[in-house]
């Protein structure tokens, strides 16, 4: 594979990195630039800490309210619900609050779920029935723009790319497979990652973040998985509830599911497939 032309940008409380096979540097430049202009544009819109993005005034609307949301926000919620189906609730980016009452380490019960939110099947929009429920993006959003990144470099003509958000979440495409080293708690496992997604979950670096919507105490799988799939969301948002599921379920799930590919757990000694 020849020399892949990297870019870097801190956004979304992450860095993402492009890595580009373009022509030349100059335009590979140019396409890095306008990669991370659209980064830039999705937080505005999709991140609940911008005050006025379209999450932040989701999270603050009252009884109902009815919102008419940007594309990208009403794409991610859209992925967002798909999962939710998928895992059965277990991916679910309405417990906003249960995720900052644990991410802060506030004391008192666990919050309780309140509060309805509809988003319409057939408009941009999203109403509030009864308030209370906060979205957090941050299970998913990601994801969704690397999904974005992808269509961009596209259209640009790039001959193919690896892009990712932190070492969490990753999308390749091209000519060849990118070489990617699944690092657990021993022996690593190299894959070769080629028009398809790889995303992470565990707790190794962030402790025990992944909350279960039902508030009951997590029983987490492994210490750190990953999930291929055809699109970085999905990735995303499966790699979080696939945390939460038993092996039995999660086997099931890989079975049921086309859009999974493959499932990587870190047993301890060694990263091994499902």
């Amino acid at each position: 594979m020849p020399d892949a032309h990297l870019f870097s940008h801190e956004a979304m409380k992450t860095v993402f990195t492009v890595r580009i096979l373009a022509e030349s540097e100059e335009v590979a430049r140019g396409m890095g630039r306008e990669c991370f202009e659209r980064i830039d544009a999705l937080e505005n819109k999709l991140s609940r800490f911008v005050e006025g993005s379209d999450v932040h005034r989701i999270n603050t609307m009252r009884a109902g309210e009815t919102l008419y949301l940007s594309d990208d926000c009403y794409a991610c919620l859209r992925q967002a619900m798909e999962v939710y189906m998928q895992t059965g609730g277990l991916f679910d980016v309405t417990l906003g609050t249960r995720i900052r009452h644990r991410k802060d380490e506030e004391e008192g019960p666990v919050p309780e779920l309140e509060g309805t939110l509809i988003i319409h099947p057939d408009a941009a929009a999203i109403t509030c029935e009864v308030p209370g429920r906060e979205i957090d993006l941050g299970g998913i959003g990601k994801g969704y723009a690397l999904d974005q990144l992808r269509s961009l470099l596209m259209d640009w003509g790039a001959e193919g790319a690896l892009v990712a958000s932190g070492a969490s979440t990753l999308l390749a495409f091209g000519p060849e497979a990118w070489p990617i080293d699944l690092a657990g708690e021993g022996e690593a496992l190299r894959i070769g990652l080629r028009d398809r997604a790889l995303s992470a979950s565990g707790t190794g670096i962030q402790g025990s973040h992944i909350v279960h919507p039902d508030g009951v105490e997590e029983q987490y799988l492994a210490q750190r998985m990953w999930i291929v799939a055809p699109k970085a969301a999905l990735a995303d948002g499966w790699s979080t509830a696939a945390m939460l599921m038993s092996p039995e379920d999660l086997a099931e799930a890989l079975e049921a599911e086309e859009s999974l590919e493959a499932i990587y757990v870190d047993r301890g000694a060694r990263v091994e497939e499902m």
